[in-house]
């Protein structure tokens, strides 16, 4: 009978290609390591890697057996949820993220009522224009502006609708003017963006409807696109919730549907009955509506 640990080994193998790589994964020496993928070998009666010379590459038995061990490795990752979430209950350590507009605008504000109903839970709110493989254990829950999530073994609630449009500053329309409408954005300064957020669905719109718009400034944050657009350095797409509530900045359009996106709610099916993480849940959906109601976010 195989060993569960020598699974894990096998696994970290499979995924760095080399008995060091997952070494360091596991936080042990490559011997051990070594040690583990012979004796998984040996207990199977197959070879499941062979060497090269980079490291080690998955045979065909090895590529067969891969999917039921990362059956087996999330079998085990829900064994232990449950064993800590009934140790726990209503305690314990909960990792959100979220980009920062949502951070700051009412997720930040959130958690001061939710830290009063559930004292024990301490909140990590973990802020970034990427999404965090949920799957992995990058997070337990995620609070998206986009469309509708495909995150494997993942469940997700649409909390709102979130309207774009694009705005520039006043001291911008005072040097430039105000662009007449989503053609005249040609005639323009717009920001524009680096890294993550160049592949932003409100900056791809942006530079698909007015190619010979000028960009002398690039962002990298959506937050920091806002202040940039904010200093007045160029014409860019907000959610109107943060444009509108800024008495410095001129809203250039009308909503863009082309920008429909939506507040999404995503957490792991493996997570989704821990009582942390469901008590979260159970918080966030009435939160949100109550704001809806009273007029404080605003919705398609």
């Amino acid at each position: 009978m195989f060993d569960w640990n020598d699974v894990r080994h096998f696994l970290a193998v499979a995924r760095t290609g080399s008995t060091l790589g997952a070494a360091r994964e596991l936080g042990v020496n490559q011997t051990t390591c070594a040690r583990r993928i012979e004796a998984l070998e040996a207990a199977l009666g197959q070879r499941l890697f062979d060497r090269t010379r980079t490291g080690r590459a998955l045979t065909e038995a090895g590529r067969q057996l891969l999917p039921a061990a990362e059956a087996m490795e999330k079998t085990a990752q829900q064994f232990q949820d449950s064993a800590a979430s009934h140790g726990r209950g209503l305690s314990g350590t909960l990792r959100v993220t979220t980009n920062e507009v949502l951070a700051n605008l009412w997720l930040t504000p959130a958690l001061a009522e939710f830290g009063r109903l559930y004292p024990q839970i301490g909140v990590e709110l973990i802020t970034a224009d990427r999404f965090f493989d949920l799957s992995k254990g990058e997070a337990d829950v995620a609070i998206r502006a986009t469309g509708r999530p495909d995150d494997p073994g993942c469940v997700a609630r649409k909390l709102l609708g979130v309207p774009w449009a694009v705005y520039c500053s006043r001291s911008y329309a005072e040097r430039r003017g105000v662009p007449d409408g989503i053609e005249d954005l040609n005639n323009h300064l717009v920001v524009g963006g680096i890294a993550e957020l160049d592949g932003f669905p409100a900056l791809q719109w942006l530079y698909r409807v007015a190619p010979g718009a000028e960009i002398q400034t690039r962002s990298n944050s959506l937050m920091n696109l806002y202040y940039a657009v904010k200093a007045g350095l160029g014409a860019g797409p907000l959610p109107v919730t943060m444009g509108d509530a800024e008495p410095s900045l001129v809203r250039c359009t009308g909503e863009i549907p082309d920008l429909e996106a939506a507040a999404w709610m995503i957490v792991p099916e493996r997570l989704r009955d821990v009582p942390r993480v469901r008590a979260f849940m159970d918080f966030v959906v009435p939160y949100m509506a109550a704001l809806k109601a009273n007029g404080l976010v605003r919705t398609y």
